[in-house]
């Protein structure tokens, strides 16, 4: 396993917790109604029938395209502007890791920021149709992220400014996406199931929120003491001697 695997994995987890957030969980029926077309009654069906299986493995396929299209861009940025000001990088990643601190905080809900508790969605009242309408969809719903997932989102930008190549970045955002996607994608394929499972897990969606905070502020203070790094470098050796 190579030493970068292991901020990898943090990327995937960081895009599963972004799934199971209230700004996103709660909301999945819809989605998936607003960009298949479906009505809820077909999409919750037990067996649904070939052709709704068909449209919903498509929409939600190019729905998940768009996103990645437009995170997978941002963790590239990211890292060619950190690139680009490493002659500052320890007050960058310093400063980083202090807002990622205080976004996880934020979260746990233990301090309020106002600026982050309003709704900062694009909306599209007209889906526009077909496969590129859902396309298109995908990259609304990233450019306009809500706020109590954005600062998931900033700790893995804030990790891909500190890769060394874009490509690096690129990975990174690219499994956050599939942490985001995959599981979005298995519940439209099986509404009716996941119905019954949000019923029995909604009750738990504020420990995950205090789960997400934590794991912010953990991301935040080793990017700050720069013990990202040295802890990817310490797996790293440890997994070539199992080699």
């Amino acid at each position: 396993m190579h030493t970068q695997e292991v901020t990898y994995i943090g990327a995937f987890i960081a895009g599963l917790l972004s799934f199971l957030s209230p700004c996103v969980l709660p909301l999945i029926p819809s989605y998936i109604t607003y960009i298949t077309g479906l009505s809820f009654a077909d999409l919750q069906a037990e067996h649904p029938s070939h052709i709704i299986r068909q449209k919903t493995i498509l929409h939600s396929f190019f729905f998940i395209c768009g996103f990645t299209i437009v995170f997978v861009l941002l963790g590239a940025s990211a890292t060619y502007i950190g690139s680009f000001l490493s002659h500052n990088a320890t007050i960058i990643r310093k400063i980083g890791g202090v807002l990622l601190v205080v976004l996880g905080i934020h979260v746990t809900g233990l301090i309020s920021l106002n600026f982050l508790l309003g709704e900062k969605r694009v909306s599209i009242k007209h889906k526009p149709s077909g496969y590129v309408g859902s396309f298109l969809v995908g990259i609304a719903f990233a450019a306009g992220w809500t706020p109590c997932i954005g600062p998931i989102l900033a700790a893995i930008l804030a990790v891909a400014a500190t890769k060394e190549s874009v490509y690096q970045g690129i990975i990174l955002l690219l499994l956050y996406s599939l942490g985001l996607g995959v599981p979005f994608f298995i519940s439209a394929l099986a509404m009716h199931q996941f119905l019954s499972v949000f019923n029995r897990f909604k009750k738990f969606i504020r420990l995950f929120e205090i789960i997400t905070g934590v794991f912010l502020v953990l991301v935040g203070v080793l990017i700050y003491t720069n013990w990202l790094s040295r802890l990817s470098g310490y797996a790293g050796i440890l997994f070539k001697g199992f080699e």
